[in-house]
This record gives structure tokens, C-alpha cells and sequence, in this order.
């Protein structure tokens, strides 16, 4: 099977979409990073204080903990239910994302890509040049042109 078959089958299919997509996404977010850095570097005075009302913080939360931990299964299962009908909905976000960057860059890469698999296919051996035969000249007429 032809490369070019093998690459459209790929380029066809829903998770090289989301693959796509996923990927946009990282570069998205990684060029943002730097900002937030910054922001973060911003606050480094605000955790001082932070860290001073931890103490208290996590003695009020403590009392608490006992009331979440009967409700705990309950809600796993609904937060279970949520993040795989949510799970979907960012593949299917992915896909749709990775189709529009394919085929924004698909333009040129898919010149490219025929490019190089035609190069990398062997070359079909050319059809051998059929003889022609000639039917043998009959005596006679050889003797009629020559009496002549």
C-alpha cells in the first residue's frame, strides 16, 4: 500500500485531530507562560501573609472535614460522571481545533508530502517496446520485379 494511502487514512481519522488540536492548545498556553510568570512574581509579597493565617485556616477546615467525608462517595460518583461527559467535550473541542490547523497548514504540506512519497515510491518499470513483424516478402512477387 502506497504511503499517500497510509496518510490520508491517518489524516482522515478523528483522533489525529485531536492530537492536533491538543498540541495547538500547548503552544497556545506556553505562550502565555512568561505573563503569568510575571504576575506571579508580582505577588511573592501577598504569600508571606498567606502562610502566617495558614495555622487557623486549617484548624477551621479540619472540623469541617468530618461532614465532607460522608458526602465524599457521593459526590465521586457525580464528579466522576462530570469529568467524562467533559472528557468528550474537550476531544471533541481538540478534533475540531486540530481540523482547522490541518487544514490551514495542509495547503503547502500536502504538496510536500506528495512530493516526498512519490520520490520515495519505486519507479513502475516501462512497458517493453512490442516488435513489430514484418511479414516475409512472397517469392513471387520478388519474381515479378525482377523479370521486369
Amino acid at each position: 500500500m502506497p504511503i499517500t494511502t497510509e496518510v490520508k487514512k491517518l489524516a482522515d481519522s478523528k483522533p489525529f485531530y485531536a492530537v492536533a488540536g491538543a498540541g495547538d492548545f500547548a503552544v497556545e498556553k506556553l505562550r502565555e507562560l512568561p505573563e503569568q510568570l510575571q504576575r506571579l512574581q508580582s505577588r511573592r509579597g501577598e504569600l508571606g501573609e498567606v502562610a502566617k493565617e495558614l495555622p487557623v485556616k486549617a484548624r477551621e477546615l479540619a472540623g469541617k472535614a468530618e461532614g465532607y467525608a460522608r458526602e465524599f462517595p457521593e459526590k465521586a460518583r457525580d464528579y466522576a460522571d462530570l469529568v467524562a461527559v467533559r472528557a468528550v467535550e474537550i476531544y471533541e473541542e481538540f478534533a475540531t481545533r486540530g481540523r482547522k490547523v490541518v487544514s490551514k497548514a495542509s495547503g503547502e504540506a500536502a504538496l510536500e508530502l506528495e512530493e516526498v512519497s512519490e520520490a520515495a515510491e519505486p519507479a513502475a518499470a516501462a512497458p517493453a517496446p512490442k516488435k513489430t513483424t514484418r511479414a516475409p516478402k512472397s517469392s513471387a512477387a520478388e519474381n515479378d520485379t525482377a523479370g521486369a
